[in-house]
């Protein structure tokens, strides 16, 4: 299998990937950016907006998929027990409310982690949360330095070199851009305890077709095993004999079950790292039930005693998310 923690990006694949985090964002963005600046100071280094609300373009929408990126959790949290459930089990999830020009009630979905942890995430962890996720496109609407902002493009270039390596034996011996991705997010989401439908992944490719496209051809020129076929733009053969392909199946299973037990674990940890905690579990199981839910007034004072009914209720319908 290929060296997956070595590979270094091409010129070609760190300028597609510094074009694409460029691009402009609606100027809602701009109130959550005021709030968050305003909340975290100079511990602040970067913002980063991904997600559905990216897709289709109005963040008033739905859910503003944020990561803050600080440089030390230190700098973010006054109790000591915060801290040491950031670094053991980042990134950390919270909800943020503002409001935008004209009233409109903006919500996002923030989760919090160093910089460092972030690199670390989208280039060697073993388990696929980050560079599944931030192999996708993305926006840096906020970095605090020009040394902030390369070192995210990189940690972004590594995360789709990581979940081409990964994913490249599980792959047909021909393929395109699309097939290839559509593959990759598959197995990422399959990873996660996720209410998405099998059409989920094809539907996040055609979104961004011409992107996926380009960083599959920049990044060919790095990954061992991945060759473009001659005389084709978008068509590209792999190299993996049968013990990768076999191995490549083990490591993906072993995911599965580290992911959906990490996503269990992340859930748990919502509940005392934020004060808003215990709300946006609840909030999460109505989103996905689609009803009030009413809990024991109790659970605020005493989440990790009276939590447990919520998350069964969340596992029993697989609806973590």
């Amino acid at each position: 299998m290929p060296n997956t923690h070595c590979a270094t990006p091409t010129p070609s694949l760190l300028a597609t990937v510094a074009r694409e985090c460029a691009l402009p964002v609606a100027s809602e963005l701009q109130v959550l950016e005021q709030v968050l600046r305003s909340r975290f100071g100079d511990a602040l280094s970067g913002l980063l907006f991904y997600g559905s609300c990216l897709r289709n373009g109005d963040p008033t929408q739905g859910l503003v998929d944020l990561y803050v990126l600080v440089d030390d959790y230190r700098h973010v949290r006054t109790r000591l027990l915060p801290i040491l459930a950031d670094r053991w089990l980042p990134p950390t999830v919270f909800l943020l409310k503002a409001l935008a020009p004209g009233g409109r009630v903006l919500r996002a979905k923030c989760a919090l982690i160093s910089l460092k942890d972030f690199e670390q995430g989208t280039s060697t962890w073993f388990q696929s949360y980050l560079w599944g996720r931030f192999s996708q496109p993305s926006r840096l609407v906020y970095y605090r330095s020009q040394a902030v902002r390369d070192r995210v493009h990189l940690a972004l270039a590594h995360a789709v070199l990581r979940i081409m390596a990964e994913t490249l034996p599980a792959q047909a011996s021909t393929f395109s851009s699309f097939a290839f991705w559509e593959r990759a997010f598959s197995l990422t989401y399959g990873t996660e305890l996720r209410p998405e439908k099998a059409s989920r992944p094809a539907e996040i490719v055609t979104h961004n077709a011409d992107y996926y496209a380009r960083v599959t051809r920049d990044a060919a020129g790095c990954l061992a095993g991945l060759a473009p076929l001659e005389r084709h733009s978008d068509l590209f053969t792999r190299h993996c004999d049968p013990a990768q392909q076999r191995q490549n199946r083990l490591r993906w299973k072993a995911r599965r079950i580290q992911g959906r037990t990490l996503n269990v674990l992340r859930l748990v940890k919502s509940f005392f790292t934020f004060e808003d905690g215990v709300d946006y579990v609840i909030w999460k199981l109505e989103r996905h039930l689609g009803e009030p839910v009413t809990v024991s007034p109790h659970i605020h004072r005493y989440p990790l005693v009276f939590c447990w009914p919520l998350l069964w209720r969340l596992l029993k319908n697989r609806r973590l998310r």
